[in-house]
């Protein structure tokens, strides 16, 4: 099957809808505030990382960011992630001779090749996370991405049926999961044993690839696969592409997925806040609780994103070829014509995702840890959010102006040129 140029690049930027890229955009928000207390120095902490003696400003942002923000983010990603290779995948379908709707991409000549694609850039995607765990942050979700796309790749051309039954049973794994962490937690009387506080390079960077090589397989496996078999689904839909067709469907995610989110995580954030002490099983019981009812949340968020997005116009046109950066910059401005500033700003940020994301680690690394600014020993959690907020912002200052100039983020250049070649 014969490819054009265009066709075997990624979006080109007039063609990109803006409910993905405003989601991801503000999912880094929530990517910084769930991962910036991580790098403090707590002696002690509750299951999600919170100081256990922290004062009444730390307790009200932990009990905040236990509802709307940990365990939520990552399945919002994750959605996103699955989402976005399905969509991969299709247009690289759709652009060779055989023309396959994506929902049934095994019945085409071009799956395999779209396959190939998918397993090159999630090879490159877990290579990326790698090194992010060596160099930066334990905590790195790249690497369980890329793992998902190179061993569930099968799950892009799956019947929906497959798709849902798959959700559903590693949601019930993901419990067993929960279980065992949370009574591991309990065991260790939740001391803190985070890699970012300790101050020796080299020890640091073996305990983040230790800690990091049980959390991939393991935990962000079970977390992660049911949003993204979900995001896949939702693709085939063309959901956040197409949001103003599907409006009452995405309404009732949103506001059910919130509310479940809200409730299931209501009983660990009166353990993690110290208001509640329940015995030892209970409390893992309302860990798991919160962990899984996370999914429901991620995804109504998600939702809310792509529903507030529908009421915005759409840019119009047909796609570019893909030429040099002053095409980018003439695409992207026609893109912009019809957004906002903060909208397009956001969008931006989405657009550079991975490099965003990478930097919080950097900034953080670069703020928090004893071989540097060394503030994880002196902040508080609701300092460490401002720092989150701050650090998120500056991001997106720095999206918008890369959007302006017609910049491409470096990051997503290299995965780019890595996944393609130099076509």
């Amino acid at each position: 099957m014969s490819l054009s140029p265009s066709a075997i690049m990624s979006t080109p930027l007039r063609e990109r809808a803006l409910a993905p890229d405003l989601a991801r955009g503000l999912m880094l928000l929530l990517i910084a505030l769930a991962h910036a207390h991580m790098f403090l120095a707590h002696e002690t902490t509750g299951f999600r990382g919170y100081a256990v003696d922290g004062t009444v400003p730390d307790r009200v942002v932990a009990g905040l960011q236990v509802l709307f923000v940990d365990g939520r983010a990552l399945p919002m990603f994750a959605a996103l992630f699955g989402y976005g290779l399905a969509r991969l995948a299709g247009r690289r379908m759709s652009a060779g001779a055989d023309r396959t709707e994506t929902r049934d991409l095994k019945a085409g000549t071009g799956w395999p090749d779209a396959r190939r694609l998918v397993r090159r850039r999630s090879a490159w995607l877990l290579a990326f996370g790698f090194a992010h765990a060596l160099l930066l942050f334990f905590g790195d979700i790249l690497a369980a991405y890329g793992f998902i796309g190179l061993v569930f790749t099968g799950l892009i051309a799956a019947r929906d049926r497959t798709l849902i039954r798959t959700a559903a049973t590693v949601a019930v794994l993901h419990i067993a999961v929960l279980a065992a962490t949370g009574a591991a937690a309990e065991a260790a009387g939740h001391a803190n044993a985070s890699p970012t506080l300790i101050a020796d390079p080299l020890e640091a960077a073996a305990m983040r690839l230790t800690v990091w090589s049980a959390l991939t397989p393991t935990y962000y496996l079970v977390e992660i696969l049911p949003a993204f078999a979900i995001g896949i689904w939702a693709a085939r839909r063309r959901l956040l592409e197409e949001p103003s067709r599907h409006l009452p469907l995405l309404r009732r995610t949103a506001l059910g997925g919130i509310a479940i989110g809200v409730i299931g995580g209501f009983p660990l954030m009166l353990v993690d806040t110290q208001l509640w002490h329940p015995e030892a099983p209970l409390a893992v019981g309302m860990y798991a609780l919160h962990s899984v009812t996370g999914l429901a949340a991620g995804l109504g968020f998600a939702a809310l994103i792509a529903a507030v997005g529908a009421k915005r116009p759409a840019a119009s046109g047909h796609s570019e070829a893909t030429g040099g950066d002053t095409a980018a910059a003439a695409a992207d401005a026609h893109r912009r014509a019809g957004h906002g500033p903060i909208a397009n700003a956001l969008a931006a940020c989405g657009q550079r995702s991975l490099t965003c994301y990478l930097l919080q680690s950097v900034a953080f690394t670069a703020l928090f840890t004893p071989t540097a600014g060394g503030l994880g020993a002196h902040l508080g959690d609701a300092a460490a959010s401002g720092v989150a907020v701050l650090v998120w912002a500056a991001t997106v200052v720095l999206a918008a102006w890369m959007a302006k100039a017609g910049m491409r983020g470096p990051l997503e250049a290299l995965l780019r040129r890595l996944t393609y070649g130099r076509r």
